[in-house]
């Protein structure tokens, strides 16, 4: 940075404010209100993290065994988010069998074992399960309780400073309590200090967030935003006109997409473990804020403080050096090291019952002037890793403002990392579908055939990019799509794939947006039915550009992200051709003799991706007609004049009588067998082809 570049003030906390609405809160019941409430916090970014914080209010229920009133504490679950959660995310308690349980509590030793007693006191046979965090709520006497975990209070929270600044934010009306581990301890000793010291409304609880707490459900609500909003403009005025992380050296690539599109896939395929990796990308401002400051090595080696964030990114992030991101050696050789310092991390921390030391590879990689990449075993983990990251570079801007940020100790990271109860959570989750951590392009993905086989994939777990020239009809279907199974795992990239530039930006979107690729659907179509004497040249090129060169410009284009992962276990390709690539047809010989170049190309790529590990084989339909654009078009009426059937229902009859099966044959059967292809299940198979045509004898392949 020369002596001429201006110097950027650090990026300000948002202040939040109230969005309580008095008129709907007056028609909801108190379950509803804590909901309300709930929902309220959850979903203001500035005030928690998706699945941070917790919310309680302790109200009246009937016991369903003695039909009296009791007091019941209604809390939020183990593992729910507080922004998107519903009334069945609540746990429910009885309350006085929750306070007598301190008879079975003898020490920190304890915590553990606390956890066990919460089934217990479960009211009402509700199933969800209570949180660690729940003796924080119980213990206290209020009626309603709010714990978060905002950016500006952790910066408060993990501070030197924090401390003091506390005392000079609310004067003696938020107390502080060193950190401890979230459980039945820390809830003893936070019952304790507001005991021993009545006047305060809240308690900051050193490198976890803040507790405060209310009469009633808008009180609370409005309590907690106010505290945040006091931190936020406490951290501002003290950042006000200064750089943050020690001012900018490095300075933002205007290159960072494509440069991001490029490492993911390298960094993906040398992440060797049990599970393939999802990526994510991000260059939002505080990313490049951070890894572009003089202050970036020392912090980013510190590690992350609230365990919120640490749960989801790792001891440490993995730091690139920009200059050499296309260096595969030394890329290998840096996550070689990286998985060498994390096995050195679980050796001095282990215990005797640790659970086995978990995957090695980094969470984030962080690279000065690109941004924030996050890799895990699902898109959405990914997503959530970085934005976790996201609030910890906050955290860390906010704490240096006012003294000098404080990470979790490494043993402490290592005990909630490897803490026995979290370990219990994991290994009572599902096991994920086939095709988690796989990635696929599929082109003509706004057709019937693209979009089934998209359906088909993206049940079996893999993300999807779908690639199409029809904007319109692509964004429908990805919407679509979106609303189906989550936004995280679709994505579209508009694309001609007669054009090389095109067909090279959706790849690297893919890459972007995914981190690589395992499979490409190429299924980018037309047809067109003439005599040869009817047959002119821009109709033959037409169909040799699309069905042809096509096929061969996406294969292409996916090539090298394919070989990247060899080591993983291999990739797929799956060329959607035709009947009629086999089998003769009066009046088709552009489309036809293109779907045979197609076939053909196939074969050549399985010869060639067998030493990579890329495995290519082709399913050929017949007349899949219902839900084909195609055949919305003038190949239906062309193919019914030249079999002299009407367009309509007469065709389909037509097509469907000639088959040997005689049956219609749908996307879905298209897909069904393209998704058996793309994986592991034909893992063994490659210069295949399978015909999905209801039986054709012609096109018996020889």
């Amino acid at each position: 940075m020369n002596a001429h570049t201006p110097v950027a003030s650090a990026i300000p906390f948002a202040v939040p404010t109230s969005r309580w609405d008095d008129a709907h809160a007056a028609s909801l019941s108190p379950a509803e209100l804590l909901l309300y409430r709930s929902n309220l916090l959850g979903s203001d970014l500035t005030v928690t993290n998706f699945g941070g914080g917790n919310t309680s209010a302790k109200l009246t229920g009937i016991d369903p065994l003695t039909g009296e009133a009791v007091p019941v504490l209604w809390v939020k679950g183990s593992g729910g988010d507080i922004g998107s959660m519903k009334l069945d995310g609540f746990s429910t308690l009885y309350q006085e069998k929750l306070l007598g349980l301190e008879a079975h509590y003898s020490g920190p030793d304890d915590d553990d074992t606390m956890v066990g007693y919460l089934p217990h006191c479960t009211f009402n046979l509700n199933g969800r399960a209570a949180s660690i965090d729940t003796p924080l709520h119980s213990l206290l006497p209020f009626a309603h309780v709010d714990h978060v975990h905002p950016d500006a209070i952790i910066a408060l929270a993990a501070s030197s400073g924090g401390e003091a600044a506390t005392r000079a934010i609310w004067g003696g009306t938020i107390g502080w309590l060193p950190w401890k581990r979230p459980g039945y301890t820390l809830g003893v000793m936070l019952r304790d200090y507001v005991r021993a010291n009545p006047q305060v409304k809240g308690v900051m609880l050193a490198g976890h967030g803040i507790i405060c707490w209310a009469d009633s459900a808008k009180a609370c609500y409005e309590h907690t935003i106010s505290l945040i909003a006091d931190a936020a403009r406490h951290l501002n005025a003290a950042m006000a006109g200064k750089p943050a992380f020690g001012g900018q050296i490095v300075a933002p690539n205007p290159d960072r997409a494509a440069i991001a599109a490029d490492l993911m896939p390298r960094l993906r395929g040398l992440m060797t473990g049990a599970r393939r990796k999802l990526g994510h990308f991000s260059d939002d401002a505080e990313a490049l804020e951070f890894t572009g400051s003089a202050d970036f090595q020392r912090l980013a080696a510190l590690g992350t403080s609230c365990p919120d964030h640490f749960l989801r990114t790792k001891i440490a992030p993995l730091t690139l050096d920009p200059a050499r991101l296309t260096d595969d050696a030394y890329l290998a050789q840096q996550l070689a090291d990286y998985r060498a310092l994390y096995a050195a991390y679980y050796e001095r921390c282990k215990r005797a019952n640790s659970p086995a030391m978990r995957d090695p590879n980094p969470v984030v990689v962080l690279v000065p002037g690109v941004g924030r990449i996050t890799f895990a075993t699902d898109k959405t983990t990914a997503r959530l890793a970085g934005e976790f990251y996201g609030n910890a570079i906050n955290v860390m801007r906010g704490a240096e403002a006012i003294g000098d940020y404080i990470a979790l100790d490494e043993q402490e990271a290592f005990d909630i990392e490897y803490w026995l109860l979290e370990e219990a959570k994991l290994q009572r989750m599902p096991a994920p579908k086939p095709m988690v951590g796989r990635i696929a392009l599929v082109t003509g993905g706004a057709g019937g055939i693209g979009a089934a086989t998209a359906v088909r994939l993206l049940k079996e777990g893999a993300c999807v990019l779908l690639a199409d020239r029809d904007a319109d009809a692509l964004e429908e279907t990805r919407a679509g799509l979106a609303q189906q199974f989550g936004k995280d795992v679709i994505r579209a990239a508009t694309c001609d794939v007669t054009d090389e530039a095109a067909v090279a930006a959706a790849f690297a979107a893919c890459a972007r947006e995914f981190g690589g690729l395992d499979m490409l659907v190429a299924n980018a179509g037309i047809a067109s039915s003439a005599t040869i004497e009817e047959t002119t040249l821009s109709l033959w090129h037409r169909n040799h550009d699309v069905l042809a060169q096509g096929y061969f410009l996406t294969a292409r284009a996916a090539w090298p992200l394919l070989k990247r992962m060899k080591e993983q276990g291999g990739t797929s390709v799956v060329f959607i051709g035709s009947k009629n690539a086999l089998a003769a047809a009066a009046g088709a010989s552009a489309y036809a003799s293109a779907k045979a170049a197609a076939n053909h190309l196939a074969r050549c790529l399985a010869l060639e991706g067998a030493p990579d590990g890329i495995r290519v084989n082709i399913v050929n339909p017949d007349a899949v007609i219902r839900g084909s654009r195609i055949w919305d078009g003038d190949w239906r009426k062309e193919r019914a004049a030249a079999n002299k059937v009407d367009a309509g229902e007469e065709l389909e009859a037509h097509y469907r009588n000639r088959s040997m099966l005689k049956r219609d044959v749908l996307p879905e059967d298209i897909a069904e067998a393209a998704a058996w292809l793309a994986s592991d299940l034909s893992a063994k198979s490659t210069g295949n082809m399978i015909n999905v045509d209801a039986g054709n004898v012609q096109a018996f392949t020889r």
